[in-house]
């Protein structure tokens, strides 16, 4: 049974069929799966979900491609959507300079704010960073006494190292299916084994050989196939592994 750390079952790509879909996944080797936010209503969707669904958990946070609709009240309307009891991190949240979708100075203050958020309420943060490696870094460092994961990693090994040294965790998604995939494929075999998580990121990011269609968690087996062949294990004991690593994580 695996543990999908990372996905969006809020997204409009699933409004005919997010039901049918999550009431598959126990018969379909999916035990937990942690519904990521990327605004304040999608949290609010992502709380929904986990009231009807035991095994669905929820993150709160504005993804920073949204950083540009929060106010000065956001804070205090996430800080209740905390309360919920399933609701047990803060994210995701960081920079994209990528696309740009927000003012970069606009990203900067609104992730400085929801670290802040997260050391008052005491839960982890669940981190997205795109061409802002070094900035994102240099922010995070500021809040070591914070429990992180760096979510959908895709790079190098010396990079990997110092978000390890935080005493923060890495996880992965379908991109280590990718031809282009060496880098994090080297940083897969070098992880340590209680700082690995497994997770979707779905509907995006569809591994091989199912690259291209919407991506669920039950595509996770894919993923977990290829980490355990990098790290030399069977799927059963990375399954075992990566479902303690994120239970400890985020509390369950």
């Amino acid at each position: 049974m695996f543990f999908d750390t990372h996905a969006h079952y809020d997204d409009e790509r699933y409004a005919e069929d997010v039901d049918a879909l999550l009431s598959s996944m126990p018969n379909s080797g999916v035990s937990l799966i942690m519904n990521a936010s990327s605004s304040i209503a999608a949290a609010r969707r992502g709380l929904e979900l986990a009231d009807a669904y035991p095994f669905v958990y929820s993150a709160v946070g504005v993804h920073p491609h949204d950083a540009k609709d929060m106010d000065d009240a956001s804070i205090d309307t996430m800080t209740r959507l905390l309360e919920h009891p399933k609701a047990v991190a803060v994210g995701e949240i960081g920079l994209d300079y990528y696309y740009d979708l927000s003012p970069r100075e606009v990203q900067r203050q609104r992730f400085r704010e929801q670290l802040e958020l997260a050391r008052a309420v005491k839960l982890p943060v669940i981190i997205h960073e795109r061409d802002a490696r070094d900035e994102v870094f240099a922010i995070i460092r500021d809040y070591r006494d914070l429990n992180g994961v760096v979510h959908c990693y895709s790079g190098d090994w010396e990079h990997a190292k110092r978000i390890l040294d935080l005493g923060w965790s890495i996880s992965f998604t379908g991109v280590i299916t990718f031809k282009s995939a060496r880098g994090a494929l080297e940083t897969v075999r070098n992880m340590p084994s209680d700082r690995i998580m497994l997770e979707t990121d779905a509907p995006y990011l569809s591994p091989e050989p199912v690259r291209g269609g919407r991506n669920d968690s039950r595509n996770l087996a894919y993923i977990a196939r290829k980490v355990a062949e990098t790290r030399g294990v069977s799927v059963e004991e990375l399954a075992q592994l990566t479902m303690d690593n994120g239970k400890r994580f985020f509390g369950i």
